[in-house]
């Protein structure tokens, strides 16, 4: 039941097991009718499996008793879409494993319930009409999954249907021929699909176009021209067929990919939403795909399903921190939820510094920018004059490391220390800020306790990380001030900082606000931690609420408030869990694809 691609769908598993809580349940197929309609008792027609040279079964031939195998997703919610699969094979055999039950594992991944539909295989040993029998049970299978939607925990109306080649051609028949009445219903439950996705599907039965195997087998092989037409379903497309995702290979010699660009001008002529991927190569029956480019079919269905909210993505949250004393370079966790957080790649590096006169990463900060790369900041050194940068589209490949001299002109720089980005949406600017001793400047608050540190936060801004302004003075708040992260909520920017006095100890973190990113900021408010050392700060929704993670260095590790209700704050740090050693990072909701490749890595 795994021979495509095992080990792809046993990372999937793990990962969506702990962030999205949505494994499959699998459950034993059931029978589809009480009564199946029109059928034709034959004790010699039963029910085989096609078998490889080696035993293994490859599908399944003539299909007596219809059945529905579900795959429910278990995530609390009452309300998931679902999917009814219709695997392919000529109308002569179902490949039920490659173009069913891996498929339906693949929606549980992305939190779609599915139902790996055995429709009865045209046949007039078994049938009185063969061409109407496998309808029949799509039909009733779209209105037996409706029928149940609140049993199964499922949206009535996110209903879909999706077809591999032959089983492409039943799925757009049942999305063009819903309204035909073939069979008796005992209720008024509607047999029209949702929303259809066609998979290298057979969808003409005319000649030169049609899979001659599928149109033999269906219509068999003295069809009338009215049959031929009525089932050739780009003709019967109208505004009421459900928006379809179609995926084709160009060099798909059993079913030509004119199937799915007929279908998709005539969706287009009848302003249907439709989208269609053809691919250069990659044949016929591909499933999951193995290699070349149509493996990235997934990827784009699933983005065409959020896209028309058929499915919700719910974050995902990525984090980015170092161990020690930075010498390894970047590491990530992830998590779903935001309080318990799982190390990736076995908590190794994903990174190694190569800039800066000691070569760390420490103090790593991550965000998505406005060109949708991935930019990064970090202290290079502890006594550096400047900070490390690199981009990256995926957070696996990063561009040639670079050391950005913003405290160079300073002769009495000390350090530059735990550096951050913000984009401003309005300006499209950077503003990449950071902690810097000057020695001889703020002597009022200068101690001998701290080795002399007494930092201020210093900014430059850059639209290109090419061309930086003039570094200035961000924030002075008459203390030694460190560990500045800035946010935009609601109208205001709002800065988590660290107050870094020793005497009298402060050791916490505040607030400051300001109504532009560049500043000036406000005071700094009472402490928003509790009777600890916290350093840090990096901030995210969750569930609604404004949390902050930081590192209680002292106790060697990770501690969280989060606002309340009244703008007060709650320490939740015994209810958060981070891989043991993460220190000073950043979090980042991110696509959950992006967590994927990371698991693969």
């Amino acid at each position: 039941m795994r021979t495509i691609n095992q080990k792809l769908f046993c990372g999937l598993f793990i990962f969506f097991g702990l962030s999205l809580n949505c494994l499959a349940q699998e459950s034993a197929a059931f029978p589809l009718w009480d009564k199946i309609p029109g059928a034709i008792k034959n004790e010699t027609y039963k029910e085989e499996p096609r078998l490889d040279k080696d035993g293994k079964r490859t599908g399944i031939r003539k299909v007596v008793e219809p059945t529905l195998m579900p795959f429910l997703v278990s995530n609390n919610a009452t309300n998931n879409p679902a999917v009814i699969i219709c695997p392919g094979g000529g109308y002569a055999v179902l490949s039920i494993d490659k173009e069913g039950i891996n498929i339906a594992k693949w929606f549980n991944s992305i939190g779609v319930s599915a139902f790996v539909l055995k429709y009865r295989l045209p046949s007039d040993d078994i049938m009185e009409n063969k061409t109407i029998g496998p309808l029949q049970d799509a039909q009733e299978a779209i209105r037996l999954v409706r029928r149940n939607a609140a049993k199964w925990n499922l949206d009535a109306s996110k209903i879909g249907i999706m077809g591999f080649s032959a089983g492409g051609h039943l799925a757009s028949t049942a999305s063009t021929h819903y309204l035909d009445k073939i069979y008796e219903s005992n209720d008024n439950i509607s047999a029209r699909p949702d929303y259809s996705m066609l998979i290298y599907p057979v969808i003409s039965m005319e000649n030169g176009i049609t899979h001659n195997g599928s149109k033999e087998s269906l219509l068999g092989k003295n069809a009338s021209a009215d049959l031929i037409a009525k089932y050739s379903n780009e003709k019967e497309v109208n505004e009421q067929t459900p928006p379809t995702f179609l995926v084709h290979a160009t060099d798909d010699h059993a079913v030509p990919v004119e199937n799915s660009i007929n279908y998709y001008l005539a969706l287009k002529k009848s302003n249907v939403l439709a989208e269609m991927h053809l691919y250069q190569n990659g044949g016929h029956g591909f499933g999951l795909g193995t290699k070349g480019t149509h493996t990235d079919w997934t990827t784009a269905c699933k983005s065409w399903l959020i896209a028309n909210k058929i499915i919700i993505e719910k974050p995902t949250y990525l984090f980015t921190y170092f161990k020690g004393n930075g010498e390894d370079g970047l590491h990530l966790a992830y998590s779903a939820d935001g309080y318990q957080w799982t190390s990736l790649k076995k908590d190794t590096s994903f990174l190694t510094p190569e800039v800066g006169k000691d070569k760390l990463m420490r103090d790593p900060c991550v965000i998505k920018g406005g060109d949708g790369l991935f930019h990064m900041v970090w202290t290079v050194s502890w006594t550096d004059k400047g900070i490390g940068y690199a981009s990256s589209k995926d957070m696996i490949h990063w561009s040639k490391q670079e050391f950005i001299p913003v405290m160079t002109h300073e002769k009495g720089a000390r350090n530059t220390w735990a550096p951050e980005i913000t984009y401003d949406e309005k300006s499209k600017e950077y503003m990449i800020y950071w902690a810097t001793t000057i020695e001889g400047k703020f002597l009022e608050t200068q101690s001998t306790e701290e080795k002399g540190y007494n930092h201020r936060i210093y900014y430059t801004t850059t639209k290109d990380f090419k061309k930086f302004s003039k570094t200035k003075l961000l924030y002075e708040p008459g203390f030694n001030v460190i560990d500045s992260s800035i946010l935009k909520q609601g109208d205001n920017y709002v800065m988590y900082l660290k107050d870094e006095t020793k005497v009298p100890v402060q050791k916490n973190l505040k607030i400051a606000t300001s109504k532009k990113l560049t500043g000036p900021y406000t005071q700094a408010s009472a402490p928003i931690t509790g009777n600890y050392w916290a350093e840090g700060p990096t901030a995210i929704q969750i569930d609604g609420k404004w949390t902050v993670y930081f590192d209680k260095y002292r106790d060697h590790k990770y501690g969280a408030v989060q606002q309340t209700e009244n703008g007060g704050w709650q320490d939740i740090s015994d209810k958060i869990s981070f891989p043991a050693g993460t220190r000073h990072g950043t979090v980042i909701k991110v696509d959950t694809e992006i967590i994927e490749n990371l698991h693969k890595q």
